[in-house]
């Protein structure tokens, strides 16, 4: 409903140039939910279950600092700032680059 709505005010708007259109269709409110965070155990269990050290390593890395699937895939060895304890991402989402924390723990496993 709301994509029709927002296709209608674009269309009425812009291509034909009435103003005003749009202005009494009413936009039905979506509902914010909060993501599912999951607890410290979980979070255990789940890298404890890892195949193997290598997916140990990308799992730690996605959930620890929050990285992308295609920016971990994309990670190199050059990008580990080792004396900041920071980890530079290099065309992210939106083609940004950026630099995310490093936790110790997650520096050792690196090293292994």
């Amino acid at each position: 409903m709301n994509l029709a709505c927002t296709a209608l005010r674009f269309f009425f708007h812009v291509t034909l140039g009435r103003t005003g259109f749009g202005d009494r269709m009413a936009r039905i409110p979506t509902p914010e939910r909060l993501p599912v965070v999951l607890g410290t155990e979980e979070v255990a269990l789940l890298l404890a279950h890892a195949r193997s050290l290598k997916d140990r390593a990308a799992l730690s890395i996605a959930y620890g600092c929050g990285l992308r699937v295609s920016e971990i895939a994309n990670l190199k060895v050059a990008d580990i700032d080792n004396a900041r304890m920071l980890i530079r991402v290099e065309q992210g989402k939106g083609r940004k680059d950026r630099y995310v924390m490093l936790a110790p723990d997650l520096l050792d496993l690196l090293r292994q």
